[in-house]
């Protein structure tokens, strides 16, 4: 994935790939604060953690890090630039939520900027959950959104030379199909996250995924921990991946044990050979953890100022 520059401050960023191991991912005696996100998100990360390093909120540190990926043009599969429908329409998908259960989400967002940013006001301003298409627009208005253009000329280019076979076919690992996902854990214990995507590209106009989806492509527990997924959103909606997984943690597994348990579902009940799904979760211990279907899933992970690249475990 491209990266995109950003202004940082008070952070010291070191990516590195660490090995194959389901066990390189516990954190020793760190039970706060941590961000994780999936895919090599550095600059979302340590926009995150300027809000975390200052005491903040996992709330507002999550919204601050999806967005630098939502305004991101050269990341193909989330906000400005996202890859459009097969209508050439891009059409955005993002959920966030806090530590005491409360969740905004929108679905089928159009010439929005910031999806996650009207999710959370859908959260805190509405007594719904959900708002989608042309309600979703006409909300994020009227609290003070402005519409934008998010088809950006390279992936309108993409969406012609892809006109001219039609041909459906979304691949392992390339962003065609990925998600910024967030998890938080701040000074005060409190966990909260946020996922933001443009979805499938070239998909039929109207689908929505897992990315939106409360339970599915994000579920936190501040009791237990959070989890956040991404790839194939049909397969992770038809197992509530990341709810699987924060509930497998309250049983008592770890966060790689959890994420790796929530694969093998897919696994045994799916055809998965395929398609890629990955999780990755945090606990309230400040343990983190990921799992995925196929080699080549990544996450970034923040702590004391300083960013990994993780190269999550994978089934195949």
């Amino acid at each position: 994935m491209s990266s995109f520059a950003v202004a940082l401050t008070g952070l010291n960023s070191c990516v590195e790939a660490v090995p194959n191991s389901s066990n390189i991912n516990k954190v020793e005696n760190q039970k706060a604060p941590i961000v994780i996100s999936t895919w090599d998100n550095k600059e979302a990360n340590a926009a995150a953690w300027q809000v975390i390093e200052k005491g903040g909120r996992a709330l507002d540190a999550v919204e601050q890090g999806a967005r630098v990926a939502e305004a991101n043009p050269k990341d193909q599969s989330v906000g400005y630039g996202g890859r459009p429908d097969r209508d050439g329409n891009v059409t955005l998908d993002a959920c966030i939520m806090d530590e005491d259960g409360n969740a905004g989400c929108v679905c089928f967002l159009q010439r929005i900027m910031h999806p996650v940013s009207v999710a959370r006001k859908v959260m805190e301003n509405t007594p719904h959950v959900i708002l989608a298409g042309a309600g979703a627009l006409k909300f994020a208005l009227e609290v003070g959104f402005k519409k934008e253009n998010l088809l950006t000329d390279d992936s309108k280019k993409e969406w012609e030379k892809w006109r001219k076979t039609a041909d459906y076919k979304p691949m392992i690992n390339i962003e065609n199909h990925d998600t910024i996902g967030m998890l938080a854990l701040d000074a005060a214990g409190n966990i909260s996250g946020a996922c933001t995507t443009s979805g499938l590209a070239f998909k039929m106009q109207g689908r929505v995924g897992d990315s939106p989806i409360i339970g599915a492509g994000l579920y936190i527990d501040n009791e237990v921990g959070g989890a956040t997924a991404t790839g194939m959103g049909e397969a992770v909606l038809k197992s509530l991946g990341s709810f699987l997984v924060v509930e497998l943690m309250r049983q008592g597994l770890s966060p790689d044990e959890a994420c790796k348990e929530a694969v093998m579902r897919i696994v045994r009940k799916q055809k998965f050979k395929d398609l890629q799904v990955g999780y990755i979760a945090i606990n309230k211990d400040g343990e983190q953890g990921a799992f995925a279907i196929q080699p080549g899933f990544v996450y970034t992970s923040s702590k004391k100022g300083d960013s990994l690249l993780e190269k999550a475990p994978s089934y195949l």
